[in-house]
């Protein structure tokens, strides 16, 4: 029987799955309009007027269904009914009519039009009270006059209108009454699926809906509109995509440095020899597009050359690999187009999204098949040609039209939209919108949301390149190019690749180590940010590069990683890598603060992380010790896990980050790996309270280490590095201790009762455990050990046997007869030798003195 407890959570639950079911049920509503006049659809409902003669008239039979039944207090009711026969698509039903019958005697009528064609309808109702109700259906009748009759748009019957020359009257109809039965007590629906915690792998069964939110591919585009559930999941985000923001919702990403296979596509490292301490660096990079689990990536192949692949995620098996000289192509985009509807009012929710992987090349547009890598090419036949093409949102692309520099600027621009949906060379067939702008191109900072754009420039002295003495800032309204605001700061920008528009606003940084950001719409100053700290971050060392997500923009300097609110610019949080030794860095985290390692790159963001990696601008050889990719938590700027390597980290989904090394030539994949877990015991019988000693593994079977010891999490960057990047066991300096995982032993009696024994930890070592335990009874034993997994492993068990027999029989000792004790007649016969031999020895001494 379900605790109190558990039978409320598992009520909200419930609560929650039928809200999401309603929610789906009610989207076919938006299609059904009411038309307020015959030659929209609807009938004229009740009985006919008098004078009125039908040109035929139709029988009808009523149906009504309701579900389920019976249904729990103050749960939703789904409520349909119909008739037969079904109308022409222009038609539709007036005045359905549901009276509802309560158990107090009450009663409740609903209306609602029929849809067009199939003639049926529904609702959804919540009984109040427990106890027995009935329903029932009337169909009051429908007439339609002759005339002509308006086909709603989606109904794909070849004409917009139809004429019926006669006119119809359809004949009332009704059901019985039905009995619904209503109970106090909730009526439980499918139980959610939680997110998976544990190894799972493509493709995610349709039954666990509620793991949608995990199951995003990359790049983040795609995803238009926000609407609730985007705000509910990445709050102060802005849903449509941008380069700049390097934010990629909808997946998972990995929490600590395992890895789980490792590719070499380059040469890295030292060289020896005469090379001394230099050595090369190779570039394996990264996929381009992760979709379902696949891996979508252009390398070379030896032997072959550069070859369009695609390989899985978490395995890094190869599906095809097609050489780019015969056509291979590797996509850049996801794309998400929707089902098209059907001439049945409602059908719409039979359609789903198909995916299309593009690319998008100039007058070229390039669809990937991604089961086989096939490539349809749709060439974009236009005049004139299109510039600055952006894919800026699912299916939907941006581009200018240049009409003729003999045209005034005011006439020579035009933005287009357009769409990649459908095969179509037509290029007018794809144009959403056609617009004259008044821009050559797009503003180089976008808030796509906002609808806003900006675009940054330096101001110089005296026109004299090098020399710079403030930026100009304007604001230009993205859909017809015009300029809205102008601003001059005086003070020097730092580049305009730092510069991001987001969240209504536009940023940028200043060479004097702070940010200034401006409303889009209006040009007025929204703040100051605080400054970075001296002596690094100040003067603005750092990279050429910004981000943007969960309310924040991300700085990446010498001195660390910054995180600006976008509310008012107050830093939040900083970030930064210690140096592991003295010598090994010259930036400092602030006047006279520790040493630590440069961040002179971007960074990646997504399921609440920040991935970047240590390097400077121009790196130079011998490289810094100790640079690595960091793993950093979004909220509080706390990291999470490092591993050495100039690792650019990559396209991620699914729990998986794919990332470079350019140090080794390798693509490492950072995720959950598989386990196997042993043990064994005893395999003869042993006597009732006898210890036995249960031993066992567990073993990390990851293709990049596959039969090492599984390690906590906290010995993670310990081990990866000893067994990829050949570092001591024991860590740089010999002071790191390697601890295992922990391990459950469980022994199943013979009656089926479970008896803990303990949880051990493995050896961090070796992988192996061991524990002695006693068994309490007779009998036989099934010896359990499992280990439940954790951020970087799958779970395994495994079991074992241990039989005990009767304890063994008590030696007894047969009681033997008292012997006699002879000490005092033994002691009385010495003691008369004695007396006899003194008498004697006197006896001879007087002898000796008469003579």
């Amino acid at each position: 029987m379900q605790t109190p407890n558990k039978t409320k959570t598992f009520a909200v639950l419930t609560i929650a799955v039928l809200m999401a079911s309603i929610t789906l049920l009610a989207i076919p509503t938006q299609a059904q309009t009411v038309y307020m006049n015959q030659q929209e659809g609807g009938s004229v409902p009740g009985p006919l007027a008098a004078g009125i003669s039908p040109g035929w008239r139709e029988p009808t039979r009523s149906f009504l269904s309701f579900s389920p039944n019976p249904i729990g207090k103050g749960q939703s009711l789904l409520v349909n009914m119909w008739l037969n026969p079904a109308l022409h698509v222009s038609r539709y039903f007036s005045d359905y009519t549901v009276t509802i019958t309560k158990p107090d005697g009450s009663k409740e009528v609903v209306k609602k039009d029929s849809y067009r064609a199939d003639a049926t309808a529904w609702f959804e109702y919540v009984p109040d009270q427990a106890g027995e109700w009935t329903l029932k259906f009337d169909f009051p009748g429908g007439y339609f006059p002759p005339g002509n009759y308006t086909i709603f748009p989606g109904a794909f019957v070849g004409a917009n209108i139809v004429n019926f020359q006669s006119s119809v009257y359809y004949e009332p109809s009704h059901t019985a009454e039905q009995k619904l039965t209503v109970q106090e007590d909730y009526v439980y629906s499918w139980p959610p699926a939680p997110l998976p915690t544990d190894y799972w792998t493509r493709p995610a069964s349709i039954l666990n809906r509620e793991w949608w939110p995990i199951l995003g591919n990359y790049p983040g585009t795609g995803y238009e509109g926000g609407g609730p559930m985007w705000d509910a999941l990445y709050p102060d985000t802005n849903p449509m995509w941008s380069s700049r923001y390097n934010f990629h919702p909808w997946i998972q990403a990995p929490n600590t440095a395992h890895i789980v296979w490792k590719r070499a596509a380059a040469i890295g490292g030292l060289i020896g020899g005469p090379a001394g301490q230099l050595g090369t660096t190779g570039n394996p990079g990264t996929p381009s597009v992760i979709y379902s689990g696949r891996c979508y990536q252009t390398y070379t192949l030896p032997g072959v050359g550069s070859v369009a692949a695609c390989y899985d995620l978490r395995t890094g098996e190869i599906y095809y690999e097609i050489p780019t000289a015969s056509g291979g192509v590797t996509p850049s985009y996801v794309a998400y187009p929707r089902g098209t509807g059907s001439e049945v009012p409602g059908a719409e929710a039979t359609q789903t999204y198909s995916v299309e992987l593009l690319s998008i090349s100039g007058n070229t547009l390039l669809k990937v098949n991604p089961w086989t890598g096939a490539v349809t090419n749709i060439s974009i036949a236009v005049t004139p040609s299109l510039s600055g093409t952006t894919y800026y949102t699912n299916n939907g692309v941006l581009s200018i039209q240049n009409l003729g520099n003999s045209l005034p600027v005011s006439q020579r621009y035009r933005l287009i939209k357009w769409t990649t949906t459908g095969t179509t060379s037509n290029f007018t067939a794809r144009i959403g919108s056609n617009m004259s702008y008044a821009r050559s191109s797009l503003p180089t900072l976008i808030d796509f949301n906002a609808g806003y754009g900006a675009v940054t420039a330096s101001i110089t002295e005296g026109n004299t390149t090098g020399i710079y003495e403030g930026m100009r800032v304007e604001g230009v309204n993205l859909w017809t190019g015009d300029s809205l605001w102008n601003v001059t700061i005086n003070e020097p920008r730092y580049s305009d690749s730092c510069s991001i528009a987001d969240q209504g606003k536009v940023a940028v940084l200043t060479q004097e180590g702070h940010f200034i950001a401006y409303d889009l719409a209006t040009g007025q100053q929204a703040w100051i940010s605080e400054q970075m700290d001296y002596p690094w971050d100040s003067a603005s060392f750092g990279a050429y590069a910004i981000a943007s997500a969960y309310g924040m923009l991300y700085r990446f300097g010498y001195g660390g990683v910054y995180a600006f609110d976008w509310d008012d610019g107050n830093i939040v949080w900083k970030y930064t890598a210690t140096a592991l030794a003295a010598f090994e860095s010259p930036y400092l985290a602030e006047e006279g603060g520790e040493m630590v390692y440069p961040f002179n790159t971007g960074g990646t963001i997504a399921d609440g992380k920040l991935y970047t990696r240590n390097t400077e601008h121009t790196a130079s050889w011998p490289r810094t010790r100790g640079w690595s990719i960091h793993c950093i938590n979004i909220t509080t700027g706390e990291g999470i896990w490092r591993l050495s390597g100039e690792t650019t980290p990559g396209a991620m989904a699914d729990g998986y980050l794919t990332a470079a090394n350019s140090w080794d030539g390798y693509m490492y994949v950072f995720g959950k790996g598989k386990t196997a877990t042993t043990v064994t015991a005893p395999d003869v019988v042993v006597a009732k309270g006898s210890g036995v000693v249960i031993k066992g593994t567990v073993l990390d079977m990851s293709p990049a280490q596959p039969n090492t010891p599984c390690v906590s999490k906290e010995s993670m960057t310990i081990q990866m590095e000893h067994l990829h990047l050949q570092m001591p066991v024991g860590g740089q300096w010999q002071n790191e201790t390697l601890t295992g995982v922990p391990v459950t032993l469980t022994a199943i009696d013979a009656s089926g009762s479970a008896i803990d024994i303990g949880t051990v930890t493995t050896n961090g070592y070796y992988g192996t455990f061991s524990k002695a335990w006693t068994p309490p009874v007779e009998g036989d034993y099934e010896i359990i050990a499992s280990f439940a997994g954790d951020d970087s492993y799958a779970s395994s068990a495994a079991s074992t046997a241990v039989s005990v027999g009767p304890a063994p029989a008590e030696i007894i000792i047969p009681e033997q007869a008292t012997p006699v004790d002879y000490t005092n007649t033994i002691i009385g016969a010495a003691i008369a030798v004695i007396i006899a031999f003194a008498i004697g020895i006197a006896i001879a001494v007087l002898t000796l003195r008469k003579r």
